[in-house]
């Protein structure tokens, strides 16, 4: 069976401060690129899984820069598209202890947020896929972002290919429409979906569903799983084509430790993975993307068995917390290491 993957959405550049340094001590910024999309994409490349990513770029140096970055990582960028004005920018200081991170974005008028529809020839990208991929933040990037988003998942399931979504909302982000408007926008493209990746924030503040009987506010750092039992019913109840819900357990003790762990929600069983305690993170952002990654490749690799699935992405994105940037750079074989319980972190030679 062939597994290509495609995925699609925007790819920016990341302008950080070095270290834990706020954004007015800073007289040099590091560069990254990066995306949910992007970043999952650069995942599953790294596990040998074929990939390609569908967005669309500028024709300048920057926009030359993030594919270059994306062929270095060996993922296919056949079906880019170029134009618009500029490569979306964001900012990120680093946080620590009790201070968190902060993002800025600066992607107004970007090449992503100015496609629309027919931009993309979608039958052809799927000419060879078994999986499409998108995530909540492409269709609040623009109007022309969430049509492009809906012809895909479109075509996709009238070729039969299986569909993921990772809601991902981002307030900072949804600026071109109300709330209402929101809600049908992704209620609409998450109604093609097979596999629905989100916590308890994105399920209420795209569809109004919330945990019942517990506050996930008030539980701080203990994360429940069974408190997300009900938010995925819901979620299979308004979304019928849904095989899978899943959401990742995210901890927050402080901004250098969390605790991390998953469940799954098959419409009958819900799976549980071990929590992992990340003691001193290094870089959190690109983490669910990463269970994402690591999500689609162990239910590509094991069709049959969800736990080892689960398993697989939570230590997958686990290990990406020690890694710098957006993208998770392990291999299978670090993520198998973990799973059989090394964590020593010691030196290989």
């Amino acid at each position: 069976m062939n597994n290509k993957v495609v995925t699609f959405g925007e790819i920016m550049l990341r302008l950080a401060p070095q270290g834990y340094l706020r954004f007015s001590q800073a007289s040099s910024f590091d560069v990254v690129y990066g995306g949910g999309e992007s970043n999952v994409a650069v995942s599953l490349a790294n596990y040998g899984v074929p990939v390609e990513f569908v967005t669309r770029l500028p024709e300048n140096d920057i926009g030359e820069c993030a594919l270059m970055e994306m062929r270095k990582r060996n993922v296919g960028t056949n079906h880019i598209v170029f134009g618009g004005e500029r490569l979306g920018i964001y900012f990120l200081e680093t946080g620590a202890v009790a201070r968190g991170s902060k993002v800025v974005y600066d992607r107004a008028h970007s090449a992503m947020s100015t496609i629309g529809s027919g931009m993309i020839d979608w039958k052809a990208v799927f000419n060879d896929a078994s999986w499409f991929h998108w995530t909540g933040i492409t269709p609040a990037v623009s109007q022309g972002a969430a049509d492009a988003c809906l012809e895909a998942v479109k075509v996709a399931s009238e070729m039969g290919i299986t569909i993921s979504t990772d809601l991902n909302y981002r307030a900072k982000l949804w600026k071109y429409c109300d709330a209402a408007k929101r809600e049908s926008i992704m209620d609409e493209l998450t109604s093609y979906c097979d596999i629905v990746l989100g916590n308890e924030e994105d399920a209420e503040m795209h569809f109004g569903i919330k945990p019942e009987g517990i506050s996930v506010q008030t539980e701080g750092h203990n994360v429940k799983a069974e408190a997300f039992l009900s938010v995925c019913q819901q979620m299979m109840e308004r979304f019928p084509r849904a095989k899978k819900v899943i959401t990742t357990l995210r901890g927050s003790i402080s901004a250098s430790h969390n605790t991390w762990a998953g469940v799954l929600y098959d419409g009958k069983t819900m799976y549980e993975s071990t929590q992992y305690q990340i003691t001193d993170i290094v870089d959190r952002v690109g983490g669910g993307d990463s269970f994402m990654g690591g999500l689609i490749y162990g239910l590509l690799t094991h069709p049959d068995d969800d736990q080892q699935a689960l398993n697989f992405a939570v230590a997958a994105s686990c290990l990406k917390h020690t890694i710098k940037g957006d993208a998770n750079l392990v291999k299978v074989s670090e993520v198998q290491k973990l799973l059989a319980g090394d964590t020593s972190g010691r030196v290989a030679r």
